[in-house]
């Protein structure tokens, strides 16, 4: 009798939605922490925002005109821009050091890990362009706010989390969270391609210039917040004054830190200034923007323009639709092509919700409706109106999904949670205090 020939053993399939290492879950609790109080803060900004413009709209408008700055440098600008161009360069530049990070000890590390996010949020900024732009195809269209509906807000989805008290599991907020890191950069590459006019290429080239010797500092191991403030200040100056979109100054800079520990540190250069910097942008330069950007006029013929001219209505349907079905339909196929397996605690059913509780495209989406219709603001309130409708029916939407799995979710972070011997270590990374019944599971 002949034996059958030898069966090669098959490849095993990678783990998506896996357990995190414990270093990395530890930074992702630190980060999310901070979001989320940044969250609450910024729901709060909004609601401000909305009651200020409705009850008191001269007033509001006059805050937002009053200018200050210093004119001799060009810089005598409405608080408006220095919310939109000053403001969200903090938030940039944190969200350039989390991409650094991400790169260089984060799922971007190795494309094998990147592949699924990257993915995902590549889809997440397509569709919902594809769909505002098919529904402004025709008569009365307005295809320049294209852009508008291709961001994701972190913190305002953590801070929709922490109010309806969702218990998610560390593995998917951690996706939602390169998720949106890696959806930063592809805003500020959209911005600065598409929104950038009038290129003064003297300002341009200091800028630059100004950013090698920001890089040339850091990287000789030169220290002091006083050097490198100021250097930061004029770097973001002279980028405003180039034509193209102050912001791009935020992430570049944060790009250029070192974002891995060499002999003797303790934490790299790069963690050190997010922690110092993290929460000024979440916990006041986001929020402040919103107070600024968000004050938009809400009455029954705004609403009902919504969801009757095409443009407003490409946006929420561009979030709402478009963001949640590219982000899972783009996971869904990748994870089939690359032979990925989904965690058997998890099911596909979890991803659509965080797909669609990433459709909230609120701080970003605001700042690109004023930047697609400059010269025409009811054209950009409209747009911030189908923003924040927008945003709200992704998050009632994503509530609703997630509370039907809540229990699940509250039993699997109870199970992450877990430290019986007290020693700050969770008993999922130590399997002899599981014992062999739990090392297995």
């Amino acid at each position: 009798m002949v034996s059958p020939p030898p069966t090669e053993p098959s490849t095993p399939r990678r783990q998506f939605l896996g357990r995190l290492s414990l270093p990395e879950r530890r930074y992702l609790t630190d980060a999310l922490r901070t979001e989320t109080v940044g969250g609450i803060l910024l729901l709060i900004a909004a609601v401000a925002a909305l009651i200020w413009a409705n009850a008191w709209p001269h007033a509001y408008e006059s805050v937002l005109d009053h200018t200050v700055g210093p004119s001799a440098l060009n810089l005598d600008l409405p608080l408006e821009v220095w919310a939109k161009d000053g403001l969200l360069t903090v938030f940039f530049f944190v969200a350039g050091i989390e991409l650094k990070r991400e790169f260089v000890a984060g799922e971007l590390r190795t494309p094998s890990a990147a592949a699924l996010p990257v993915v995902a949020a590549v889809s997440g900024v397509a569709l919902p362009a594809i769909v505002f732009a098919v529904v402004n195809s025709g008569g009365g269209g307005h295809p320049g706010g294209w852009a508008i509906p291709t961001a994701t807000d972190i913190a305002f989805a953590l801070g929709v989390l922490a109010v309806v008290g969702s218990h998610l599991p560390s593995a998917l907020r951690a996706f939602l969270l390169t998720l949106a890191v890696v959806d930063d950069l592809i805003a500020i590459l959209i911005i600065a391609v598409f929104y950038s006019s009038g290129i003064k290429f003297w300002a341009l080239g200091l800028a630059v210039a100004g950013l090698v010797l920001f890089w040339f500092l850091h990287r000789r191991g030169v220290h002091g917040w006083y050097l490198f403030v100021p250097l930061a200040f004029v770097i973001w100056a002279l980028m405003h004054e180039s034509g193209v979109h102050a912001t791009v100054a935020g992430v570049a800079m944060g790009l250029m830190l070192r974002c891995h520990r060499e002999e003797g540190e303790e934490h790299s250069p790069g963690k050190h200034i997010e922690h110092l910097v993290r929460p000024l942008s979440a916990g006041v330069a986001v929020p402040l923007f919103a107070l600024f950007a968000a004050g938009v006029t809400i009455s029954p013929s705004a609403v009902r323009a919504v969801f009757t001219q095409a443009m407003p209505l490409g946006v929420v349907l561009g979030l709402l639709l478009g963001k949640s079905i590219g982000i899972f339909g783009g996971t869904w196929l990748a994870a089939r092509f690359t032979r990925a397996e989904l965690n058997p605690q998890l099911k596909w059913a979890d991803l659509f919700a965080v797909s669609t509780l990433a459709g909230i495209g609120f701080t970003v989406s605001l700042l690109i409706s004023e930047l697609a219709f400059p010269h025409d603001q009811a054209l950009a309130d409209r747009a911030k109106a189908a923003v924040l409708i927008g945003s709200l029916l992704c998050a009632l939407v994503a509530t609703v999904l997630l509370k039907l799995r809540n229990r699940h979710y509250r039993q699997l972070c109870e199970e992450e949670d877990r430290d019986s011997d007290g020693d700050g270590i969770p008993d999922i990374y130590q399997p002899d205090v599981l014992g062999p019944a739990g090392a297995a599971g």
